[in-house]
C-alpha cells in the first residue's frame, strides 16, 4: 500500500512540473498566433477581394492581390514564426521576453487585419487609375 501511494505521489509531482514546464512556452505561442493570424489574414482577404471583384470590370488587379498572400505574406509570418522557434527550451520559458513577444504578436495581428484592407484599397486605386 505505501508503495503504490509513494507510486502516485511521484506521478502526481511529475505531471506537476510537466505542467509547469508547458504554462510557458513561447514557441508555441507564436506558433499559434501566426497559424491564427494566417487564416484570419487569408479569410479576410478572400473575403475584401470578392467583394471587390464583383464590383470591378474583372480585372487582373484582384486576382494579383491574392498572389500577395504568397510571395509576401506568408515568409514574412514565417520569419516572425522562425525568430521564436529557435529559442531553446530555457529561453523558451524566460518570462522576461514578454514584452518582445507582445510586440511582434500585434505586428503580426496588425498586418494579418489591416493588410487584406490595404491590399483591396491599393489594388482598387490602381484599377481606378488604370481604367
Amino acid at each position: 500500500m505505501a508503495q503504490a501511494l509513494e507510486h502516485t505521489a511521484a506521478q502526481a509531482q511529475t505531471r506537476t512540473a510537466n505542467v509547469e514546464k508547458a504554462k510557458l512556452d513561447w514557441r508555441r505561442k507564436m506558433s499559434d498566433h501566426v497559424a491564427f493570424a494566417l487564416l484570419t489574414y487569408t479569410g479576410l482577404h478572400i473575403f475584401v477581394t470578392a467583394t471587390v471583384l464583383k464590383a470591378t470590370n474583372n480585372t487582373i488587379l484582384p486576382y494579383l492581390a491574392l498572389v500577395v498572400l504568397v510571395l509576401a505574406i506568408i515568409p514574412g509570418c514565417r520569419m516572425f514564426e522562425k525568430r521564436w522557434s529557435e529559442l531553446s527550451d530555457e529561453e523558451a520559458a524566460n518570462p522576461d521576453l514578454a514584452r518582445a513577444f507582445s510586440r511582434d504578436r500585434l505586428a503580426i495581428w496588425l498586418f494579418a487585419i489591416g493588410l487584406p484592407f490595404a491590399l483591396t484599397a491599393f489594388f482598387k486605386g490602381m484599377g481606378i487609375l488604370l481604367s
